[in-house]
């Protein structure tokens, strides 16, 4: 059996392992196993070699895993082979144990955002006017992706602005090449309104207030929040009560499972299909 899990910390919310478990289904992938692993603050090396050491003593296989907070920037940093997505944002979401006991790591999470955005949501970025708020692993991985995606102007926003500033910096050769804009704000000052505006922080699974004034909410804007179910209830009643369309990220975490899923085993799974299930099955 060929075992893959998601690690963080919390863990527990967590629906990749019924994702994963439909696009293995759907895709003639039976002989795989998703599950989970909280993983304690300080141990995450510690928590993957016991993942694969715990695989081996069963006779089976640990293939790879998904990394969520606050792992995102060790994992990267524990891999021996690394994408330039990852390599970019220092950051992993997806690791895969490759046969020579190498590690690889790639980041999906900005191309899931940018699919759900774009095919799910039907909103175009070309052109679009982008504030990203929050500077941390979900930021730095998502940040390439939205300027690819043609966004003309991004406003990274962090209460701590030297991080947004060392991510603006990471991150303004892509910026450059695209001939965007490219700034780094704190919270509590960025000018002016957005197109679309992203929550890539940790405030709604806390459940804490919006870090942003309502002013960055264009009438008739997208606000995704990068969390879903409950948590992301406080971000997006606060969107649409200021105007906006609201949108978690429900299918961000489908899209970019679906991403890992096909580093992992070559095929691309149906991520519409199931994000219309997991959406009727959370009704």
């Amino acid at each position: 059996m060929d075992l893959y899990c998601v690690m963080g910390n919390p863990v527990e919310h967590s629906r990749s392992p019924r994702i994963h478990a439909r696009f293995a289904e759907l895709c003639g992938r039976q002989q795989m196993e998703y599950g989970r692993r909280l993983i304690p603050l300080g141990a995450f090396a510690e928590g993957i070699a016991a993942f694969r050491s715990e695989a081996a003593e069963r006779g089976d296989v640990a293939r790879g895993c998904n990394i969520t907070v606050p792992f995102k920037f060790e994992a990267a940093a524990l891999a021996q082979h690394t994408s330039e997505r990852a390599l970019l944002a220092q950051a992993a979401n997806t690791l895969r144990f490759d046969a020579d006991g190498g590690i690889y790591a790639d980041n999906t999470d900005g191309i899931g955002l940018v699919n759900d955005i774009v095919r799910n949501a039907g909103v175009p970025l070309e052109g679009k006017a982008l504030l990203l708020i929050g500077a941390g692993g979900a930021a730095a991985g998502v940040l390439g992706p939205l300027l690819d995606a043609g966004a003309s102007r991004v406003v990274v926003a962090n209460r701590t602005v030297d991080k947004a500033v060392e991510l603006v910096r990471r991150h303004a050769a892509v910026a450059l090449r695209h001939g965007a804009s490219l700034e780094a704000w704190a919270l509590d000052e960025v000018p002016g309104a957005f197109d679309v505006v992203v929550n890539a922080t940790a405030s709604s699974l806390a459940g804490d207030a919006v870090p942003v004034k309502a002013s960055v909410l264009r009438e008739g804007g997208l606000a995704v929040d990068m969390m879903y179910g409950p948590a992301a209830a406080g971000f997006m009643a606060w969107a649409q009560a200021h105007g906006a369309v609201a949108r978690d990220g429900l299918g961000m975490l489908v899209e970019q499972a679906a991403e890992s899923f096909e580093i992992w085993r070559g095929v691309r799974p149906p991520s519409a299909q199931v994000l219309a299930e997991i959406r009727a099955e959370l009704k």
